[in-house]
């Protein structure tokens, strides 16, 4: 489940996404204009902003270049316009777009554009964590060296290192992710989203001994949205019941 930021001054369109993006279990906030989606930004991380172009206070390119400049921009986001032209939309990926969708957009535009601009915002957040990781590592400082004995030990079948001979380096290793067991990163995103879901929600259900209405004060849906999720992930209501 991602968290979404919606932009866009047509009320209609806002709506539409809303209901769409939350049906695919994703957590959404919505903004009409370029303040409140200032306002939202400084407040909350977002997996990913879907950016309408053509807005009354500030266009959706301006705003692109005040997160690009302010080093904010650090969730994909798709821009949105049915007036755009084409030089419009290779600016902003230039400026640091993930993609464009012209409107109206179709379910099957807006769900696929939204599945890989995600998997891209993962696939660089693992990245980065790579990345600081490793340069946390290298860049701790070495433990000190064990003082040399005055009379080095000879082991049986081996010399004895010369003293003042360079000891050999052997670079560190980083330690393996932990990763659970029911993760498999070769699954399509969707696939593996709904993985991870599923447990999610079976696990919830298991400590809550079934009651449908602590799983949705606990996960924050609603009772009618959570059947829906749960039918559609395929979850067993009847064996959380028993167990």
């Amino acid at each position: 489940m991602a968290n979404i930021l919606v932009v866009d001054d047509e009320l209609g369109i806002r709506d539409l996404l809303s209901e769409i993006l939350n049906d695919e279990g994703h957590q959404v906030e919505l903004a009409e204009n370029a303040a409140q989606a200032r306002e939202a930004r400084q407040k909350a991380e977002f997996d990913l902003v879907l950016l309408d172009i053509w807005m009354p206070d500030t266009d959706g390119v301006s705003l692109l270049k005040e997160w690009a400049a302010s080093a904010t921009l650090t969730m994909p986001v798709i821009m949105m316009s049915g007036h755009a032209t084409i030089e419009t939309a290779v600016e902003a990926t230039r400026i640091g777009a993930f993609s464009f969708l012209e409107k109206p957009i179709t379910l099957q535009k807006l769900l696929k554009a939204v599945e890989q601009a995600l998997a891209r915002g993962l696939m660089r957040k693992a990245v980065s964590v790579a990345a600081s990781s490793a340069a946390s590592l290298f860049a701790s400082p070495a433990p000190p060296a064990p003082a040399l004995a005055a009379v080095a030990p000879a082991w049986e079948g081996t010399a004895p290192t010369p003293m003042g001979a360079p000891e050999p380096v052997v670079a560190p290793v980083a330690p393996a992710p932990v990763v659970p067991n029911w993760v498999h990163f070769e699954l399509p995103l969707r696939e593996a989203r709904d993985s991870f879901e599923k447990a999610y929600f079976e696990y919830h259900l298991e400590q809550e001994h079934g009651s449908m209405t602590r799983v949705a004060d606990k996960t924050g849906l609603e009772r009618t949205h959570l059947y829906r999720k749960l039918r559609q992930l395929g979850v067993d209501l009847g064996r959380t019941k028993k167990a």
